[in-house]
């Protein structure tokens, strides 16, 4: 799980990279999403895997701190772009019919680094005081340390789950279906399936992959949950160790989930993932002499993700249009 996450989400943000140039501004926040899944792997998962082995917590108090803070600051993070995403996606969808983005660039970015500031915030609160840090009942992970909190932190639990679970869910599944509805009434006010336009596919299309996240990520979380509320409400001694380790590793999947979502129904990101292993092979290849490669090249097609800027004589102003929504939308998806 470690290694599809660290892949899956390195080859989200290359393929952002490679693209940096066409990303509209509403796909900061999947790259963003892609950063706090790498930022959870990379600081998270190798302690984890350490500790499994060895059958016991490694590193005493000061990294079982560490884990549990990670693991605080970047599912908030996580929570927080996805719920961001969501009202940014349900501006947008006011004009359905406008290639236009409504959200600037700079808001965008004010919008990525108030999600971090957030996650931040709460992620400290135990150092505080609020809160508390520590071990998993099956002893090989760290969290907030959900039993001890019945007294003390009882406020900042029912604080917590109201502000980074509850509220932040209530949105996006509202901004989803308010979304879903306003492209329902528009298929419906078309009579004839053929004429229905590319930005109304590509609305569908992201609204789709934006769903598939958001509901992936609450469902991978939700049992976890569930299972910290009755630690705190009940007895943890309750729930058998090698049960409440499940919705745990269930939790951490998350980081796995959305890159799979972004390849199965993205066509941008398969192409640009299948660009970059042509070349590398391309690259590989070329370090080999080899007396057809000039005539390969020659030969060779463009790639799908690249546009040729093919002259266009007497376009009418409603060609010229459904041409540029054409291209925003090939561009998005």
């Amino acid at each position: 799980m470690a290694v599809l996450s660290f892949i899956g989400n390195i080859l989200v943000l290359v393929t952002a990279i490679r693209r940096a140039t066409k990303l509209k501004p509403p796909e900061l926040l999947s790259v963003n999403l892609a950063v706090t899944d790498l930022g959870a792997a990379v600081t998270m998962y190798p302690l984890a895997i350490a500790s499994a082995f060895n059958h016991g917590w490694l590193g005493g108090d000061a990294t079982c701190l560490y884990y549990g803070l990670m693991g605080f600051f970047f599912g908030v993070a996580s929570m927080m772009t996805l719920t961001v995403m969501s009202v940014v996606r349900f501006i947008i969808s006011l004009s359905l019919q406008s290639p236009k983005e409504k959200i600037s660039k700079g808001r965008i970015q004010l919008l990525i680094m108030g999600t971090w500031v957030c996650a931040l915030l709460w992620a400290v609160f135990p150092l505080l005081g609020w809160g508390k840090y520590g071990p998993e009942p099956f002893g090989t992970s760290c969290t907030l340390a959900w039993s001890e909190m019945k007294e003390n932190g009882f406020s900042f639990v029912i604080t917590m789950f109201l502000i980074n679970l509850l509220i932040p869910a209530t949105i996006i599944v509202g901004c989803y279906s308010g979304l879903a509805l306003k492209l329902h009434a528009a298929y419906k006010s078309i009579n004839n399936s053929n004429q229905i336009p590319n930005i109304l596919k590509m609305h569908r299309k992201l609204l789709i992959i934006a769903v598939l996240i958001s509901m992936g990520f609450i469902g991978c979380w939700t049992p976890y949950a569930a299972v910290s509320l009755w630690s705190v409400f009940r007895s943890s001694e309750s729930i058998p160790p090698e049960v409440s380790v499940l919705p745990c590793l269930f939790a951490k999947s998350s980081t796995v989930y959305n890159p799979l979502v972004y390849y199965l129904f993205s066509k941008t990101f398969k192409r640009e993932v299948r660009q970059l292993k042509w070349t590398c092979g391309r690259s590989k290849a070329s370090n080999e002499p080899d007396s057809n490669h000039t005539v390969e090249n020659a030969n060779h097609a463009p790639c799908d993700g690249q546009r040729q800027n093919i002259p266009t004589v007497n376009q009418s102003p409603r060609m010229q249009t459904e041409a540029e929504i054409k291209v925003y939308t090939m561009e998005c998806l």
